[in-house]
């Protein structure tokens, strides 16, 4: 059983940078072949997919994001990470991680002045 669990700043102002953590349990995110995805929703519209880090580190961006982005990791912690630079507004969402049929419970970000 695969857990993960997001982290986030949850309210913050325009043109700030912003990380957000996914913690994992119950599998290792170097097991082979898995992929390890940001996705998010705002209020009201479908899910978003943004970027995959790959069991092997490789990386893939939504390109309409990847100006915006980053995804990372770190392979002691068995955390993987997404960066966004500049937020405005329509960063705001509900951000999940997921991997397969695993998702975690998701953070809210809300982007105000």
């Amino acid at each position: 059983q695969v857990q993960l669990q997001e982290s986030g700043p949850g309210l913050v102002k325009p043109s700030e940078t912003i990380s957000l953590t996914c913690s994992v349990s119950g599998a290792s995110i170097t097991t082979p072949y898995y992929h390890w995805t940001w996705i998010r929703q705002p209020a009201g519209k479908g899910l978003e997919w943004m970027a995959d880090i790959d069991y092997d580190g490789s990386t893939l961006y939504d390109p309409s994001l990847r100006s915006h982005i980053h995804i990372s990791r770190d392979t002691t912690r068995n955390q993987f990470f997404l960066q966004l630079t500049n937020v405005t507004p329509e960063d705001t969402a509900v951000y999940y991680c997921n991997v397969g049929h695993y998702w975690g419970q998701g953070t809210q970000v809300t982007v105000s002045s």
